[in-house]
């Protein structure tokens, strides 16, 4: 389970994010939320390592994050960051069988593993392709696709970390991947996923992590956290609040 107690982070003598206590269960999806600047993708960043805390710690299975080694942590924490940047003309499955980099499967197990992936992340029909020829909702999908192949099929014990994994694609793709994150989720595994759409996070996330200026405004189940007084609050989005007819989750509608 990764874990974070009371922490802070600083950029120079700035408090960019502070009084943070969240855990990361297996089997459920965070959702953060929060405007731009709010301390979303700087979260992610301390999450995993690639920010150091101030102060607090984060742990991985009660274990401090820094005292896991490299190969072993990776097979126990994959990353999409908020933008994945590529200049070579590798093809689909070179790209997503960089995940399996912390493994030693063998190439056909990994083989495998790259069309499950794929098709997971509704991008099997890139396979073989040019990574460079492809538009940027394409590429959000096969990178989505590595980082599942490097935790897949997912268990308890992983954790994926998804920084606005459907910010270039359509409608009908970002419930493609958001389904795919969930149903990942369901082996076990666990997921936090930083969102801007507050219906995709209703529908999709078990819990949420609503950010204002750095620091939690709400934590909880959907229903609790995405009321119209917490909206107005943080965002200063006059909005209706009503019930989803077939599913029962918040459904958000600007006034």
């Amino acid at each position: 389970m990764l874990r974070a107690n009371n922490l802070l982070v600083r950029r120079g003598q700035r408090t960019v994010l502070a009084n943070i206590d969240i855990e990361l269960r297996p089997g459920e999806v965070l959702g953060v939320l929060g405007p731009n600047g709010a301390g979303k993708s700087t979260l992610l960043a301390a999450l995993c390592g690639e920010l150091a805390a101030s102060e607090g710690k984060v742990s991985l299975d009660e274990r401090p994050l820094a005292d896991w080694p490299g190969q072993e942590r990776a097979r126990r924490l994959a990353v999409l960051p908020q933008s994945s940047t590529l200049n070579f003309a590798f093809t689909v499955n070179e790209v997503v069988g960089m995940g399996r980099l912390p493994y030693a499967s063998g190439r056909v197990r990994d083989a495998e593993i790259v069309e499950e992936a794929l098709k997971s992340a509704d991008a099997l029909h890139l396979a073989g392709r040019s990574y460079l020829a492809l538009s940027g909702g394409e590429r959000q999908r096969v990178h989505l696709a590595r980082v599942l192949a490097q935790l897949w099929p997912g268990a308890e014990g992983q954790t994926l970390l998804l920084d606005e994994p459907t910010s270039m694609l359509d409608p009908l793709h970002q419930h493609t991947i958001l389904q795919a994150v969930r149903d990942f989720a369901g082996r076990g595994a666990a997921v936090m996923v930083i969102l801007h759409d507050l219906n995709l996070a209703a529908r999709y996330c078990d819990h949420l992590l609503l950010l204002q200026d750095g620091l939690p405004h709400a934590y909880g189940p959907p229903a609790q956290v995405l009321t119209a007084e917490a909206l107005a609050a943080v965002y200063g989005l006059e909005v209706l609040i009503h019930q989803h007819p077939e599913r029962g989750h918040p459904l958000i509608i600007a006034r």
